[in-house]
């Protein structure tokens, strides 16, 4: 079983490397507003990126559900007067996305 020292290593490295690729800056933008928000669905944050970015509303809702599922640093609950999922970052990275985005 791997210890939450270990899974915080693994979910900083899976961020840098989602960092890494991000030639646009749609990536940073997106984590820049969950730190500062905390929590969105994804047609409020379409509304806002798509007044500086050209992007689609499935690319959007693509790209949060990987930090989501595959980096793990949001919770998804779903909020029972919306027919949206609200996605949040979760309290206990909020630091590590903070030291990424201002040392990227």
């Amino acid at each position: 079983m791997r210890s939450p020292a270990n899974i915080k290593r693994e979910i900083e490295a899976r961020l840098k490397t989602y960092l890494s690729r991000d030639s646009t800056g749609i990536r940073h933008e997106v984590l820049t507003f969950f730190v500062r928000i905390r929590s969105t669905t994804i047609p409020d944050l379409y509304t806002l990126l798509s007044r500086t970015f050209t992007i689609s509303y499935h690319s959007i809702a693509s790209m949060v559900g990987i930090i989501a599922s595959r980096i793990g640093i949001l919770r998804v609950r779903r909020d029972q007067e919306s027919p949206n999922a609200v996605y949040e970052l979760k309290d206990e990275y909020v630091g590590m996305v903070t030291r990424l985005l201002d040392s990227g």
